[in-house]
């Protein structure tokens, strides 16, 4: 090749042969994912590890639940405006404010821990705060995937991002009960403290990435951005579809997954290694799903279909799942319904990528991401309430029912999605 080395010419051909670069290969992502992989991890070690310290110190369960309705209030409350704020500002620069504050915040916690008869209102206040910040985090990170790696490497990246996710949820978990059993809550807090500290400095050494904010030449209110952004959500067929199916699915998957809990321990009476495996199914189900659709790539045709088709199978499987009476038995079931709910998830989530005008992801992520924060912990008291009047199967079955239903409704009145390509 005339004017380039011979260094050039072979770097030129290795990426013909292979139509395009790995995401791996792109340092921005690679920062920017370990930024977000270590907040979460700090998210689950804080989590953790507070509640437990509730619990010991205090004994009360009424405490820990006003920690987690606290949660809850925040991320419906203000998810839309954060994800408005997003839309607005340099992502990366609002990413790394948001750690920054996250690990002051964190820090007060710990402080408060230590002081002998802290008001339980300022970790109430702290916690409060601590949510509001994290969540201008998550839409920022979400909306400036595809500016960071391209429409045509955003298979390869969400398939990246789901694995580390689900990763980085189950070890967080383990690591942070661990961490309080060994050390504990003062310390596990934080770790939890200087998780956020490394994710900001991760962020800011991922440098500049596109980040197009306004691409008219009027510049709106935050009031008009605000409200648009609701009626894109309505209007947009895509995303009123992710809107209308995540939440709900959200909500029976997270209500079956407690319901397992209790399956195998009064029904399957699983020993120490079948609950382990059993723990393990979903989340495998879960990567084996998100690894075939990072191959398959764009490949990957009738999406629409394939949402729809996998809610629609995950019914049946609860239902054959409520009549097993072994845990050997129910293992494949298990991993069939995270296999399943990763192409329903999953290709949501990458449709909304591939559709949504970059300019107005934060506001689409950041509602979608306050109604499926809600949606879960209502199914679980709902679901909870049964279980101990009717029994865990009964319930699992209803729950089979209800997705297989959605299902069929989207099928029925979904039509955009449905054809979706």
């Amino acid at each position: 090749m005339i004017g380039l080395s011979r260094d050039q010419s072979n770097s030129l051909v290795l990426e013909n042969k292979a139509g395009k670069k790995s995401v791996l290969r792109n340092r921005s992502f690679l920062f920017v994912l370990s930024g977000y992989s270590v907040s979460l991890l700090g998210n689950t070690f804080h989590s953790m590890a507070l509640n437990l310290w509730i619990i010991q110190t205090t004994g009360s369960a009424k405490l820990m639940s006003t920690v987690l309705i606290t949660h809850l209030l925040i991320s419906m409350l203000f998810g839309s405006f954060a994800g408005t704020v997003a839309d607005r500002m340099d992502r990366r620069t609002l990413m790394v404010i948001a750690d920054v504050c996250r690990f002051f915040l964190v820090l007060g916690i710990v402080l408060l821990m230590v002081i002998p008869n802290t008001p339980f209102y300022l970790i109430i206040l702290l916690t409060a705060l601590i949510a509001f910040t994290s969540l201008f985090h998550a839409p920022s990170f979400q909306a400036s995937l595809v500016d960071i790696v391209g429409k045509e490497q955003v298979y390869q990246a969400v398939g990246v991002l789901n694995i580390a996710d689900n990763i980085v949820r189950i070890s967080g978990f383990a690591l942070g009960g661990i961490a309080f059993a060994a050390f504990g809550g003062v310390f596990a807090i934080t770790v939890d403290a200087i998780t956020f500290l490394l994710s900001a400095c991760l962020i800011y050494l991922a440098g500049k990435f596109p980040n197009p904010i306004k691409k008219s030449v009027e510049k709106k209110s935050f009031r008009d951005d605000f409200i648009s952004g609701f009626r894109y959500l309505w209007h947009n067929p895509i995303a009123k579809s992710a809107v209308l199916l995540s939440p709900m699915l959200f909500l029976f998957f997270i209500s079956s997954l407690m319901l397992i809990q209790v399956m195998a321990v009064q029904i399957w009476h699983a020993n120490p290694l079948e609950f382990g495996l059993i723990e393990s199914c979903i989340p495998l189900g879960y990567v084996i799903g998100s690894g075939i659709i990072l191959l398959l790539g764009s490949k990957l045709k009738s999406r629409g279909k394939w949402i729809i088709m996998s809610i629609m199978m995950m019914g049946p499987v609860y239902i054959l799942l409520s009549q097993v009476h072994s845990a050997a038995l129910a293992l494949p079931f298990i991993l069939i319904i995270g296999f399943l709910f990763s192409f329903s998830t999953l290709i949501i989530n990458l449709s909304l990528r591939l559709e949504v005008n970059s300019e107005i992801q934060g506001r689409v992520f950041g509602t979608l991401g306050s109604l499926t924060s809600v949606a879960p912990p209502i199914g679980l008291a709902v679901s909870s309430i049964f279980s101990d009047l009717y029994g865990p199967s009964i319930v699992i079955v209803y729950c089979g029912f209800g997705i297989l239903c959605m299902g069929v409704l989207s099928f029925i009145y979904l039509k955009s999605l449905r054809k979706y390509d």
